[in-house]
C-alpha cells in the first residue's frame, strides 16, 4: 500500500478514535449502561472498517449476561475485534489505564484493571468480576497474560476463572485468529509479541491488505465441580480445538 494511503488511512482512524473520546466525555454521563454498551460495540465495529479489516463471527455469539469470555491473545486489535462482535468489559494490565487516549477509551468502554504483580490486587480484581457476574455483565480475559504468536498457544493463568466459580456463572471459548483473506494462511500483520513495538505493529496493520479477523465462539461452559486450573486446562483445549476445527456459521 503507498505512503498516502496509509496516511490517510492513519488520519481517519485518528479522528475516529478522538470521535470515540469525546462521546465517553460529553454523551456517556447522560446514557443508560445498555446504551453505551451499543456505542462501544458500533465504535469498535468501525474502527475494524477503517483499519480495513474483514470481520467474520462464527459460532453461538452472546445474547447476554452472566457470562466470562475466555480468550487467546495476539495483538491490541483483539479487543477491538472482540468489542465488535458484542460488547464486554475486558480485564486488563493496570498500566493500560495511563497511556495516552487508550486508557481514556478502555475506561469508558468498562474496563477492569488489575496489577499482575500483585497477589493481592488479583484477589481485589476476582472478587470484582464475581461481582460483575452476578450482577448480569459479559467480561472477558486473555488468560496467557500476554500476546503469543498465533501459531500456538501459552499456558493458561487460572486465576481469573475462579471468579466465573464464585459467581456460579458460565464461561465461553473464544479462539481469535488473523488471516490473509485471500488465501486463508496466517497474517502476521497484528502481531505484537516479543520485541515488536506498539507502534510498529499499528503501522503494519495501518499498512497491511486483505486482512480477515476470526472470531470463534464455542459453546458455553459451566463449571461441572472443575476447580479453576481443571477448567482453565479444558477452556485452553477447546480454544485450541476452535483454531484448528472452527465453527462453520
Amino acid at each position: 500500500m503507498s505512503l498516502a494511503r496509509v496516511a490517510w488511512r492513519a488520519a481517519r482512524v485518528v479522528v475516529h478514535a478522538l470521535s470515540g473520546l469525546a462521546q465517553i466525555l460529553i454523551r456517556f454521563p447522560r446514557l443508560s449502561q445498555a446504551q453505551r454498551d451499543l456505542r462501544v460495540q458500533a465504535w469498535a465495529s468501525r474502527l475494524v472498517q477503517l483499519l480495513g479489516v474483514e470481520l467474520q463471527i462464527r459460532g453461538p455469539v452472546p445474547v447476554e449476561g452472566p457470562l466470562l469470555l475466555v480468550a487467546n491473545h495476539i495483538s491490541w486489535l483483539d479487543i477491538v475485534v472482540l468489542h465488535a462482535a458484542h460488547h464486554c468489559r475486558f480485564v486488563s494490565k493496570a498500566d493500560v489505564r495511563h497511556w495516552p487516549l487508550v486508557g481514556r477509551l478502555a475506561t469508558g468502554g468498562g474496563t477492569l484493571y488489575i496489577e499482575r504483580a500483585s497477589r493481592r490486587d488479583a484477589l481485589r480484581v476476582v472478587h470484582h468480576m464475581a461481582r460483575a457476574l452476578q450482577e448480569g455483565d459479559i467480561l472477558a480475559v486473555f488468560p496467557e497474560g500476554t500476546t503469543g504468536d498465533g501459531e500456538r498457544l501459552l499456558p493458561f493463568h487460572a486465576n481469573l476463572v475462579q471468579a466465573a466459580i464464585a459467581a456460579q456463572a458460565p464461561v465461553q471459548p473464544v479462539a481469535l485468529r488473523y488471516l490473509d483473506a485471500a488465501s486463508g494462511a496466517p497474517s502476521r500483520a497484528m502481531s505484537y509479541v516479543g520485541d515488536e513495538t506498539l507502534v510498529g505493529s499499528v503501522w503494519r496493520t495501518l499498512s497491511a491488505r486483505g486482512v480477515q479477523a476470526q472470531v470463534l465462539f464455542g459453546q458455553p461452559q459451566t463449571a461441572e465441580g472443575r476447580d479453576r486450573r481443571a477448567w482453565a486446562a479444558d477452556l485452553r483445549s477447546a480454544i485450541e480445538d476452535l483454531r484448528t476445527d472452527p465453527p462453520r456459521v
